[in-house]
């Protein structure tokens, strides 16, 4: 699976939407991937919910949902290694209260950079979902701006 991971990263260079979403369930595998890659190409992974957490509790209530989108931005900007950033643990993008759309923020980082990003949700039917239907959280998005992968 690594060489796979590997090979997508070389081939999405050439791609408008340079983001790769690792799709699987907890305990897939993910996680190692992503370490293994990072180890791999000797870069640390951003773990998503603890550093951009961090930011946002040094700042109020009510500026979260404003600076959240430039705190990943410049968090992406600094765990870049030769144009390739990794995401785990981006739960925390989810939360209704910092308004964003998890996904468009990967996508508008996948412009610039490669992006591998691990997605705690699920890949059914070509969409792209995160949360049961009703909860607070569910997001559903079709498959298009970015490369999917499996892990099974």
């Amino acid at each position: 699976m690594l060489e796979r991971l590997n090979h997508l990263i070389d081939d999405v260079q050439s791609l408008n939407s340079k983001l790769i979403v690792l799709i699987g369930p907890p305990r897939s595998g993910k996680t190692r991937l992503l370490r293994d890659l990072g180890k791999h190409r000797r870069m640390t992974v951003l773990n998503v919910a603890g550093s951009l957490g961090r930011q946002l509790l040094a700042i109020s209530s009510v500026q979260r949902h404003l600076q959240a989108a430039a705190f990943l931005c410049d968090l992406a900007a600094d765990h870049s290694k030769d144009g390739l950033v990794l995401f785990d643990n981006i739960e925390l993008l989810f939360d209704q209260r910092l308004r964003l759309d998890p996904l468009d923020l990967l996508k508008r980082s996948g412009r610039t950079r490669r992006v591998v990003a691990a997605w705690p949700g699920d890949l059914i039917n070509n969409r792209l979902t995160y949360a049961t239907m009703g909860h607070p959280e569910r997001q559903d998005y079709a498959v298009d701006g970015f490369v999917p992968l499996e892990i099974n």
